[in-house]
């Protein structure tokens, strides 16, 4: 039985188990859809985010942080499987090595794309930069809204939790985690 077939199974189950009728017409077509949506959001699992740079560039550069703003993504919550959404910030201090912004997007892609966890997702981009592109200094800083605290549970729609996370010494350059987040305050 491939995937598509037993995630197909398991929507009509929960379909049937709901109290509706998994073949009525408005839900006969919903488990081929969902094992499709499921195909599709769940793509980053079993990937290292480290593959998504694929082209790393010899550069010598001056020591200052390079800023990748306001990077949307979308993630599913592996505790209740609902969505969690937000930005993502994105800075390194290149120490030799550069990549396209489109790389650093590709990367927050592949942690997005898989159950998870904001904390984890942070800390996975950040360490997927780092070992990528070896920099003086990574940071991450992630704010999402979670679909688990805004229907469900303690319902506070609009609540977003930020979560961060700083990779290497930051030596060689005069931006220290500090003056990374200031910048990011910074329109």
């Amino acid at each position: 039985m491939t995937q598509e077939d037993q995630i197909r199974q398991g929507v009509a189950a929960i379909i049937g188990a709901v109290g509706e009728d998994p073949n009525r017409e408005g839900l006969r077509d919903t488990p081929r859809r969902v094992a499709k949506l499921y195909r599709e959001i769940f793509s980053g699992v079993g990937v290292d985010p480290v593959e998504a740079f694929t082209t790393v560039f010899e550069e010598e550069h001056d020591r200052s942080v390079v800023i990748l703003k306001d990077v949307s993504f979308y993630s599913m919550c592996e505790h209740h499987l609902l969505p969690f959404f937000g930005v993502a910030q994105i800075g390194y201090i290149p120490a030799g090595k550069i990549s396209g912004a489109s790389k650093l997007v590709r990367a927050l892609e592949l942690v997005a794309r898989r159950p998870q966890l904001q904390e984890r997702m942070t800390s996975q981009l950040a360490d997927a930069i780092h070992s990528a592109l070896q920099p003086d200094g990574v940071a991450v800083v992630i704010e999402a809204e979670h679909f688990c605290m805004t229907m469900r549970g303690v319902q506070k729609p609009g609540s977003r939790i930020l979560t961060s996370a700083v990779r290497g010494p930051f030596s060689t350059s005069d931006m220290g985690p500090s003056e990374f987040l200031a910048l990011l305050q910074r329109r």
